[in-house]
């Protein structure tokens, strides 16, 4: 695979988390609670969306996607990391590797699209509540869905076609919980340094341009809910924003922290502490967010118990 006489890697070790025995068995309790309840979780959101009739608006088609996003970001990680703690060596071929890094980056790329059209929703509704019918059709947001998961594609290509460029040639132990691209980029071997620059610079172009998207909504939003006289109407058009906003300010400071910030100032283990907050704990906790802080939400899935009840 290169000029070097050596031969070329066909597989990786997963290093994992930890070597500890005990603390093995302890996380593997942990995570599969928290796999489950991501699985739960965002699958009831999907359900009680397509359900609900009240729930069949803009604002929850893209919940609902956001929710499946969560869904293909987790289990393209936990189930790997899983197997870790119950394996002494956990092996994975350099395909599935690939296929593992470009799902999790086209999906992970799809989310930050997900939450800057669903800040846009909310800047429309707010902002222009006569033309949201009109602004927000079924047209413009299938429009806005293809584009988030042709964004998440886009950027995943960048990423595995600038790492399937280099060669892996010696070293195979992947010092992560999956199959990350800085850890792959450090094994592998190649004259080209276009694949140390452009990645993270699809990356950070990413971040920037769908913060910059949701900034701008969000100063809008600002703008018109100041200019509500009643107490009740600014408490109101503030609650339909809490809940995208405490999943925004989750996701992207892991993100930023990963991929904006020099290498040099956090160690491998942060890294990995960080990458298991967003691949793991925040797909879990987004169908909390959604849930237990939106009173539409908590209605409807009131209605659909109510509902079974009364038919069993």
């Amino acid at each position: 695979m290169s000029g070097n006489n050596c031969t070329a890697v066909t597989e990786f070790i997963i290093l994992g988390l930890t070597d500890d025995p005990i603390l093995r068995v302890i996380l593997f309790v942990i995570f599969l609670g928290v796999y489950t309840v991501t699985l739960v979780g965002n699958l009831s959101i999907i359900i009680l969306i397509r359900n609900s009739s009240q729930l069949h608006t803009p604002m929850y088609l893209f919940l609902s996607h956001l929710a499946f996003v969560d869904i293909e970001i987790s289990s393209s990680v936990t189930p790997l990391m899983l197997m870790n703690y119950l394996e002494d060596i956990t092996l994975i071929p350099l395909p599935e590797c690939v296929a593992q890094l470009c799902c999790g980056a086209t999906f992970g790329t799809a989310e930050c699209f997900l939450l800057a059209v669903m800040a846009y929703d909310r800047y429309v509704a707010i902002c222009s509540p006569l033309l949201y019918s009109t602004n927000m059709s079924t047209r413009v947001c299938t429009l806005l869905l293809i584009t988030s998961y042709l964004g998440g594609c886009v950027n995943a290509w960048i990423f595995t076609g600038c790492l399937l460029n280099r060669s892996f040639c010696g070293p195979n132990k992947i010092n992560h919980f999956f199959c990350d691209y800085s850890p792959l980029l450090k094994l592998s071997y190649s004259q080209d340094n276009l694949a140390e620059i452009l990645p993270p610079a699809s990356a950070g172009s990413v971040i920037m341009i769908t913060v910059l998207i949701i900034i701008i909504s969000y100063a809008y939003i600002l703008f018109s809910v100041l200019k509500i006289r009643s107490t009740e109407g600014r408490s109101k058009a503030f609650s339909t924003c809490t809940s995208h906003l405490t999943a925004v300010i989750l996701f992207y400071g892991t993100l930023t922290f990963i991929y904006m910030m020099p290498k040099s100032s956090y160690s491998t283990d942060e890294n990995k502490v960080v990458s298991l907050f967003y691949t793991v704990m925040i797909p879990m906790l987004n169908p909390l967010i959604y849930s237990l802080r939106n009173n539409e939400v908590k209605g409807a899935l009131r209605k659909m118990m109510s509902r079974k009840h009364l038919f069993s």
